[in-house]
C-alpha cells in the first residue's frame, strides 16, 4: 500500500543495556548537558565540551501520566536525533523537518533506543546518549560516520497496541462483505470488479478528522479483486502502520477515503489500478497493472 520506506531509526534487534535512573528537571545529570523546550515542540539542546562517555546512558525529563509502552506497541513520538561526536554534534535526523510526529514500532528500532522508550508512558520526555554497539554499529547509514555515538530527545504522544481495531459491525459494498468485530474478513464476490473508485465508512468513529498532512495510523486488511485473496494484513503482519496523507507516500485512494473521515472509523474501499499502483502494479505483492484491490481500514488516530 506504501509508496515509499524510509528511517534512520529502524533496525535489528540485538542486545540489552543498563539504563540509569531517570530525573524530572531539564538539566540532565547523568548526561552532563541541558535540553530546553515544551514537551512535543522542538527542543534544544545544550552539549558539554568533549565526548560522551561510554556506555548507553538514558534520562526521563518528564515523566508522563499516559499508557506505557510494550513489546509489539508502535509509539508515535516527536524526535530530534544528533551525532554526539564533542565536535559540532551535528543533526542528523529530525521529526520536525518533515512536520509530522513519527511511528517508532518498538520491536523494530535500534537496541538502545528499544530499551530507553520501553515501559515509558505517554506523555514522557526521554533522552538517550547511545553508542555504536547499541546503535548502527559497524553499517550506519549515509550522515552518521561509523564508530560516533548518537544523542536523541524524543516526546512521546502516543501508543498503539499490536491488536487495536475499531469495533465495528459488518458491511458491504459492491458486492464486497467485511465481517464485523475486532478483526474484519474480506470477502470478494466473482465477477468483474467496478470500473471506479468507491469508498463508503461502514463505521463512523467521534473522534478528530484526519487531514492532508497529517501522520495517520492504521490497522488495514488489502485483497486482490481477481484472485479473491489477500495480500497484507496489519493484523498479521506486526501490528498498526502509520502514513501521512497528501504527500504521495500511499496511494492515491487512500487520501481520497481517508482525508476528512474521523478517527475511530472504519473504511471499505474498491480501488482500480487508476487509484492504486497504477499500470506498473507493485509486483512486491503479485499486483498487476491491471488490477482493482480492495481495502478495509481501522483508522485509529491521526496526529
Amino acid at each position: 500500500m506504501r509508496r515509499a520506506a524510509a528511517s534512520l531509526l529502524l533496525a535489528p534487534l540485538l542486545l540489552a543495556s543498563l539504563l540509569l535512573a531517570g530525573c524530572t528537571s531539564e538539566a540532565a545529570q547523568e548526561l552532563d548537558l541541558k535540553v530546553g523546550g515544551a514537551f512535543g515542540a522542538r527542543p534544544t539542546i545544550d552539549f558539554p565540551d568533549g565526548r560522551p562517555r561510554s556506555g548507553l546512558q538514558v534520562d526521563e525529563l518528564t515523566t508522563g501520566k499516559g499508557e506505557p509502552l510494550g513489546a509489539g506497541d508502535v509509539a508515535i513520538v516527536q524526535y530530534t536525533a544528533h551525532v554526539w561526536d564533542g565536535r559540532d554534534n551535528r543533526l542528523v535526523d529530525s521529526s520536525f523537518t518533515r512536520g509530522t510526529p513519527a511511528a517508532f514500532p518498538l520491536d523494530g528500532l535500534l537496541p538502545g533506543l528499544e530499551r530507553a522508550l520501553k515501559g515509558r508512558r505517554v506523555g514522557s520526555r526521554v533522552i538517550a546518549a547511545i553508542p555504536p554497539e547499541y546503535g548502527f554499529g559497524a553499517n550506519p547509514p549515509q550522515g552518521v560516520p561509523a564508530g560516533e555515538e548518537l544523542f536523541y530527545v524524543v516526546d512521546i504522544l502516543g501508543a498503539h497496541r499490536k491488536a487495536a481495531s475499531v469495533q465495528a459491525r459488518g458491511g458491504s459494498l459492491a458486492g464486497v462483505r467485511v465481517g464485523g468485530g475486532a478483526r474484519p474478513a474480506l470477502a470478494v464476490p466473482a465477477g468483474r470488479p467496478p470500473a471506479r473508485f468507491a469508498a463508503k465508512v461502514l463505521a463512523r468513529g467521534d473522534g478528530r478528522a484526519a487531514r492532508p498532512g497529517q501522520l495517520v495510523v492504521t490497522q488495514y486488511e488489502a485483497a486482490v479483486w481477481s484472485r479473491r485473496r489477500v495480500f497484507d494484513a496489519t493484523w498479521a503482519s506486526g501490528g498498526p502502520k502509520a502514513f501521512k496523507l497528501g504527500d504521495g507516500s500511499v496511494i492515491r485512494a487512500w487520501d481520497k477515503a481517508l482525508a476528512g473521515v474521523p478517527t475511530g472509523s472504519r473504511v471499505l474501499m474498491i480501488v482500480p489500478p487508476a487509484d492504486g499502483y497504477g499500470g506498473a502494479g507493485n509486483p512486491a505483492f503479485g499486483i498487476k497493472g491491471s488490477d482493482t484491490l480492495v481495502f478495509v481500514v481501522d483508522l485509529l488516530a491521526a496526529y
